[in-house]
């Protein structure tokens, strides 16, 4: 009944129901991603007047990709709210952070989910879309064998990009072999290859390839939060705050969808 009016007031359905299972609609995962947004927000507002002297160490992982978009932000507002509380940041691969949570030598961490990492559904935080990238004006994309970049089995966009491909009996090679995205981008922007990167990390100087170019669609992937199992109130607040900070950047992109 509660959801009957909910439904009734916004004028939408939420839910897309069938004999056998209940899914989110569209809209209903709008809706979840404001309430997700509310519910994140109201915790750390409320930490940050009950808990106004954090202090110790938080220990923050995150992939490089999604370490560029949005630590610099995150820090910056950590060390404004909670100046005595140090947080220790590390970069790695998707799969090494979540394992590290895991086995307790990481607080909480970002992370890419596709194939790379077992997902739980309850952690995703963000969804964005994964494109292929090459240099404005290039020519890489057009040779054959396609010459790509990527990183090794353990990258979730590589599994994806290799899937793809295979799919669409596209003769590739791997042309450049690196795990940062700034040495990706390198490689693209010397036009010895292309590669499948996040949307959020094209550059003005490079250019989104697709169907249109002969490449298959590389669909979207979700960015994960793992907390560790019994972790402190600090790191719960930090938590809070980083999931509040990828819904305001997912709600204000038209190719990203908050979790």
């Amino acid at each position: 009944m509660q959801i009957k009016k909910l439904e009734d007031t916004l004028g939408v359905s939420l839910f897309r129901r069938d004999a056998r299972s209940v899914t989110l609609t569209h809209h209903g995962e709008v809706l979840l991603s404001y309430a997700k947004r509310m519910i994140a927000l109201n915790n750390e507002a409320v930490s940050r007047f009950i808990m106004p002297e954090m202090n110790g160490i938080v220990r923050l992982g995150a992939p490089d990709d999604v370490g560029e978009l949005m630590l610099p932000g995150i820090l910056k507002h950590l060390s404004e709210c909670w100046p005595q509380l140090a947080i220790d940041v590390t970069i790695d691969s998707s799969a090494n952070l979540h394992k590290a949570v895991e086995d307790g030598r990481l607080d909480l961490t970002l992370y890419n989910l596709l194939n790379a990492v077992r997902a739980d559904p309850a952690e995703k935080v963000m969804t964005e879309k994964l494109v292929w990238v090459g240099k404005k004006h290039g020519q890489a994309h057009l040779k054959s064998p396609l010459p790509i970049s990527v990183w090794d089995a353990g990258c979730s966009w590589r599994s994806k990009a290799l899937e793809e491909l295979a799919k669409s009996h596209i003769d590739f090679r791997i042309a450049y072999f690196c795990g940062s995205h700034m040495g990706q981008a390198a490689a693209i922007r010397a036009d010895i290859a292309i590669a499948p990167l996040a949307r959020f990390l094209v550059h003005d100087d490079m250019v989104v390839l697709g169907e249109r170019d002969g490449l298959p669609d590389l669909g979207t992937y979700d960015v994960g939060l793992a907390v560790r199992e019994g972790a402190p109130q600090p790191v719960q607040a930090v938590a809070d705050y980083v999931r509040t900070a990828l819904a305001d950047y997912s709600l204000q992109q038209p190719t990203a969808v908050a979790a």
